[in-house]
């Protein structure tokens, strides 16, 4: 059986897996505000999102990703309660987009 048909199963082992998703979802997110702190500070990136583009130099920003990364998970888990393969598929996508993003900006640090 896949990790994913495990964690769709439900039980113990559904929750843990489920748990594991949004903690990984979590890390990307900060990991993508940390790199991209450094790449914008440094002059070799920018921010493109415009709401967090002002934010890059004050803690403000990390706290912004942090908190809104923790409110997603929060509300993937409660969707997960209800609605498991909801909530695995948003996440999954979720996880592989910001694979995506922590990838290109390792890519563009890298590449300095």
């Amino acid at each position: 059986m896949t990790g994913i048909a495990l964690i769709l199963e439900g039980g113990d082992a559904g929750v843990v897996g489920m748990k594991y998703l949004l903690g990984a979802l979590v890390f990307l997110v900060i990991s993508d505000g940390v790199i991209t702190e450094f790449l914008v500070t440094s002059g070799m990136g920018r921010e493109w999102n415009k709401l967090l583009e002002p934010m890059i130099g004050h803690p403000s920003f990390l706290a912004v990703k942090t908190a809104g990364a923790l409110i997603c998970a929060a509300l993937l888990w409660r969707i997960f309660r209800e609605s498991p393969r909801l909530a695995v598929t948003g996440t999954s996508v979720f996880l592989l987009v910001y694979a995506g993003i922590v990838t290109w900006n390792l890519t563009v640090l890298f590449s300095y």
